[in-house]
């Protein structure tokens, strides 16, 4: 028997798009981040991400999302306001009891975009 990618231990894309679910109610909720999406179509916003977040977890999805420094490149996005989603990120992992493993290789995933979404000075 062939070893489960992380999308098949994660429980698959209804698990994954409950998890977008509860962190987009986290960062919604967090004044630092919010005003990043006051014109983000939100229903959207988590189809992205669940497709996304299913595609780095090694599920059966292709992104086909815009490259992440094309979406993010007018946002001023501050290194800090990455780290505080990564927070919400990983905290809404451990409430869904992804174990530490699986939490730091989705973390890791998410943190290979750094580079491509962070544009501006802290």
């Amino acid at each position: 028997m062939s070893e489960q990618t992380l999308y098949e231990r994660l429980g698959g894309e209804d698990a994954i798009a409950a998890v977008v679910d509860r962190f987009y109610e986290r960062v919604l909720a967090d004044d630092r981040l919010v005003g990043f999406f006051e014109d983000v179509d939100m229903q959207k916003q988590r189809a992205h991400q669940t497709q996304f977040l299913s595609a780095v977890a090694g599920g059966p999805v292709d992104y086909t999302g815009k490259d992440m420094q094309t979406v993010h490149a007018d946002l001023e996005i501050r290194r800090s306001d990455f780290d505080a989603i990564a927070t919400h990120l990983e905290q809404t992992l451990v409430e869904f009891d992804v174990d530490a493993d699986e939490r730091n290789a989705i973390l890791e995933a998410f943190g290979s975009y750094e580079d491509a979404i962070v544009t501006a000075a802290d």
